[in-house]
């Protein structure tokens, strides 16, 4: 099976290595430069923005700002102080404060995490612990002689806001500072990204292989998960959809069978690597080969989405790529919100939704520049309401000399079972 000749956009140099632990004999992905880049991006963000101090939750975030993984059973049970200038400050959880230190040497203070566990405690309770955590972070911003600064907040509920107030701290919003530091993607992180885009290439020629006429999109869905598990990711995801539920999209996992002259999509969205998501679509025809209007479906799509991809080059806004999807009104809409999530070009990293958007609801009126180091998914699909469609979705990085694919699994329909 070869790749279409549409395909003008260069793909990224092959990873000369495979997923799995450092070795000192050849360079694959440093988990040191990972940890040492990120936080060294964030704080020449925060320097730029002026903004001097962050208090930050959610697993992604604070992965990002440390190189450590926490409980993610709950929220805000653990968080990081981070200022522009000196050590990070990580608040740990019960538990995890008396083991991660020996595991997390890179990290030199910390602290006791104060929870409400969502107020489950009650809403004194809630308020009470809130009032403690705020004391807490108040008391690390005086030793860092921060506490007249305003603090940036990313991640909390509304108890902890007004808490922090209370407690004499000015509180601002920090979602945007996060956001624009992890939409430009560090070498090392562009190398997970890159090493996420190969799994889901080898989950996809397992599921093409394995697909057998008879068995359900449960069961095909696992013979990608276990290929991509088994190849490295560390969370491999994989789900289908045919028939009605394609055009527009119904809930998968509903266990259906897979029959003769399906015609089908798979998504392999948020496999991982070290926390690097993937985004990344490709269609099956079961048991046939495509008919000449599926063809020409995809050939429109393919073109669509190369033209949108093109676009991606630092410098350029949002809006030169956006322009052109077509308008929500092609397929009898009236708001773009409708197809929001489905003609739409989206940052990835360690969240599956990062900056920039591309779409026509929200970047020809809020255009934003497109900068090297980013990496965008793209997708789109083409077909009948209520019938069937085929889909697509890339993976790209921004480069100095302009886009580059990621993901290399053709985009062709491939025929299974």
């Amino acid at each position: 099976m070869t790749q279409p000749e549409t395909t003008a956009i260069p793909y990224t140099a092959p990873l000369t290595f495979g997923a799995g632990a450092s070795v000192d004999w050849h360079h694959g992905i440093d988990p040191g430069e990972l940890r040492r880049q990120r936080p060294e991006r964030m704080r020449a963000v925060m320097r730029e923005q002026g903004v001097a101090v962050m208090l930050v939750a959610g697993p992604a975030a604070c992965r990002y700002l440390t190189g450590l993984r926490g409980p993610e059973y709950t929220p805000e049970v653990w968080f990081v102080l981070f200022p522009a200038e000196g050590d990070p400050v990580v608040f740990a959880h019960a538990g995890y404060i008396n083991t991660q230190p020996k595991d997390a040497p890179w990290i030199r203070e910390w602290r006791l995490a104060r929870a409400w566990l969502r107020a489950i405690g009650g809403p004194e309770v809630a308020r009470e612990e809130a009032g403690l955590f705020a004391r807490d972070v108040r008391s690390e911003l005086e030793k860092l002689q921060l506490a007249d600064e305003p603090l940036a907040v990313v991640g909390f509920d509304a108890y902890a806001r007004p808490a922090l107030e209370e407690a004499g701290i000015h509180v601002i919003p920090g979602e945007e500072v996060l956001q624009q530091a992890m939409a430009v993607k560090t070498p090392e992180e562009l190398s997970c990204l890159r090493m996420a885009g190969a799994i889901t290439d080898r989950m996809w020629a397992a599921m093409a292989k394995g697909a057998r006429v008879g068995m359900t999109d449960a069961e095909l869905s696992a013979i990608g998960k276990s290929a991509g598990s088994s190849g490295g990711s560390d969370g491999a995801k994989a789900g289908f959809r045919s028939g009605a539920l394609t055009l527009e999209r119904g809930a998968k996992g509903r266990n259906q069978f897979i029959i003769p002259g399906d015609l089908m999509y798979g998504n392999v969205c948020g496999t991982s690597y070290l926390g690097y998501k993937s985004c990344v679509y490709r269609t099956f025809v079961v048991g046939r080969e495509a008919t000449a209007q599926e063809n020409s479906w995809m050939q429109r799509l393919e073109e669509r989405l190369l033209a949108v991809i093109s676009e991606l080059r630092p410098g350029r806004v949002t809006s030169d790529a956006a322009q052109h999807f077509p308008p929500a009104s092609t397929w009898g809409y009236e708001d773009e919100a409708e197809i929001l999530t489905i003609e739409v070009g989206h940052g990835i990293g360690l969240h599956q939704y990062e900056q920039p958007v591309v779409n026509r609801q929200w970047s020809l009126k809020h255009p934003r520049e497109v900068k090297e180091g980013m990496v965008i998914a793209v997708e789109g699909r083409e077909g009948v309401p209520g019938q069937s469609t085929v889909r697509i979705e890339y993976m790209v990085v921004v480069t100095a000399d302009g886009p580059q694919l990621i993901d290399r699994y053709p985009t062709a329909i491939t025929p299974i079972g």
